[in-house]
């Protein structure tokens, strides 16, 4: 039996429903939008109306994707990229190259800083993302036309036409308080940390980092903590005091026996009684590559590659470890992982 589906689908309001999913509150999808929380309800009600399905359903952080709600993302995102690609087609300015990274406080922030200092005629615009939408759904999107992300993991895999080149290899550098056993250390090994409470709250939430430290604490033995705790989280209703990540170093400086991982180039906040001791033999590193879909056609984005791809760090590959599904990503891996010992 055929049925023909009359229902034209209004593209704002789709926008409006993929923000709200993505921001899991209406009050940040309007900002990133740029409408009020008012108008964003109303397109969603509208989108609802047309569906005859309940989209979201509100829990005490915000709001959450029904099961009607989480069927239909996939296809809206796919509505907006191909809406995207049909601009484009006809338009003889592309528009900025769209680069999604995760926050300012991170590596490829910095990396991303280096190469748009050396390219001042670059047309770039930086798409901010965070735990609950990353890069790589800015990028699945069509939001962005390059990501900085794992190449696996999380809980979405990379459609075919997603390509990727190593970006940077970070090491990770294990924070901890003064009075911590391990804090007068000038170095420790995997072997070393495992008494040790590991505590990871970002990695709670299904993503590629998450995958990440599953897979580090299965090759190393470290037991990884990764509750979200509310003296750490804050009131997502108080808008002045620390951060969240501010909260977390000050709960490690006070403890002597909780500690953390940080990547060499994530800027932490300062501590008076936090200690950064590096972790060898050997050195556990995040994957950071550089995602973009192969059929996109923006004249920067193989400029932007290809200079990721050239400065790669690959002199300290050989020392570091990575999840075995990352390594076809970044060469000159030389350690056999299998067969390495966390002395």
């Amino acid at each position: 039996m055929y049925i023909e589906v009359t229902t034209d689908l209004d593209l704002a309001a789709v926008r409006a429903f993929v923000a709200a999913a993505d921001h899991r509150q209406f009050s940040l999808a309007a900002d990133v939008l740029g409408l009020s929380q008012q108008a964003i309800s109303k397109r969603i009600v509208k989108l609802e109306t047309q569906l005859g399905a309940t989209l979201f359903e509100r829990i005490h952080t915000g709001i959450t994707p029904t099961a009607a709600g989480a069927r239909l993302l996939p296809h809206a995102r796919s509505l907006l990229a191909m809406a995207g690609e049909a601009v484009a087609a006809v338009r003889d300015n592309p528009g900025p190259l769209r680069v999604a990274v995760l926050g300012e406080r991170q590596a490829a922030m910095q990396a991303l800083q280096f190469y748009l200092d050396r390219h001042p005629g670059a047309d770039t615009e930086i798409v901010m993302s965070n735990a609950f939408t990353t890069s790589r759904d800015a990028l699945l999107s069509g939001r962005a036309d390059a990501a900085f992300a794992r190449a696996h993991g999380g809980p979405r895999p990379l459609p075919a036409q997603i390509a990727a080149a190593p970006a940077y290899l970070e090491p990770l550098h294990l924070l901890v308080g003064r009075n911590h056993p391990l804090a007068g250390r000038s170095a420790v090994t995997l072997g070393d940390i495992r008494a040790f409470t590991v505590w990871v709250p970002g990695a709670a939430v299904p993503s590629e980092w998450s995958d990440y430290y599953q897979d580090l604490s299965e090759f190393s033995g470290i037991t990884i903590d990764t509750t979200r705790r509310p003296e750490v989280l804050g009131n997502p209703d108080v808008t002045r005091g620390p951060a969240p990540i501010e909260l977390l170093v000050d709960r490690i400086a006070a403890s002597d026996t909780l500690a953390t991982f940080s990547g060499d180039g994530f800027k932490s906040p300062w501590h008076p009684h936090i200690r950064r001791v590096p972790i060898v033999d050997p050195t556990p590193a995040y994957p950071h590559a550089v995602l973009w879909d192969i059929t996109n056609t923006h004249p920067d984005l193989s400029a932007l590659v290809s200079h990721f791809r050239d400065n790669y760090n690959s002199d300290i590959a050989a020392d570091c470890w990575i999840p075995d599904l990352d390594r076809a990503v970044f060469p000159a891996l030389a350690i056999d992982q299998a067969d390495a010992m966390c002395r």
